[in-house]
């Protein structure tokens, strides 16, 4: 649960520590603004990863699932700066498949932590694998930091790739290179 009164202070404290006036009619509702931004995009702490993912339907169809161009937004634990991309989740069921929104809102939830994409694509497919108990999972994300953009390096496009494979995926090199001709 965010603590809207500590983060509104520590607002307040951080324009005092880059010398703004914390006064200054441009900034007086801004600690405020900061503390509901917080409890927007850091809202998946307090959220279930798993609840999503219960509902569940039968199916005899044991092909692979993929839900590709997920939209994302997350935060760089390092930085607290944005990176935002694209995530690309399949499985291959196990006789129960998951509403496909289901996949979206996994990533929506591990999305909304203070993280590194490293281990939000882990997540997502540990989520799955757990849930689901398919006979396998495949994370891809595709990410821009804001940390590598703005600051340090300075190379805007750039992205940073990430994936993870679990289950059957790690076994089967051919429904891999499926998975990357699918995202392609």
């Amino acid at each position: 649960m965010i603590d809207k009164e500590k983060v509104e202070a520590g607002v307040r404290l951080i324009l005092e520590g880059i010398g703004e006036d914390v006064n200054r009619e441009g900034l007086l509702e801004t600690p405020d603004r900061i503390a509901r931004m917080y409890e927007e995009i850091f809202g998946g702490m307090d959220m279930d990863a798993a609840e999503p993912l219960k509902k569940r339907f039968h199916a005899s169809n044991n092909e692979m699932v993929l839900e590709k161009d997920i939209t994302f937004y997350s935060t760089c634990e390092h930085h607290m700066l944005p990176f935002y991309g694209k995530a690309h989740v399949a499985y291959i069921p196990n006789g129960e498949v998951v509403g496909i929104s289901k996949l979206a809102r996994t990533v929506e939830i591990y999305a909304r932590r203070l993280q590194i994409q490293e281990q939000l694509t882990a997540q997502v497919a540990d989520a799955l694998m757990e849930q689901l108990k398919p006979k396998g999972v495949m994370v891809m994300m595709e990410a821009e930091h804001m940390c590598m953009t703005m600051r340090g390096i300075k190379k805007p496009g750039s992205k940073t790739v990430t994936y993870v494979t679990r289950g059957i995926f790690n076994e089967d090199e051919r429904l891999v290179n499926k998975f990357f001709q699918m995202v392609r």
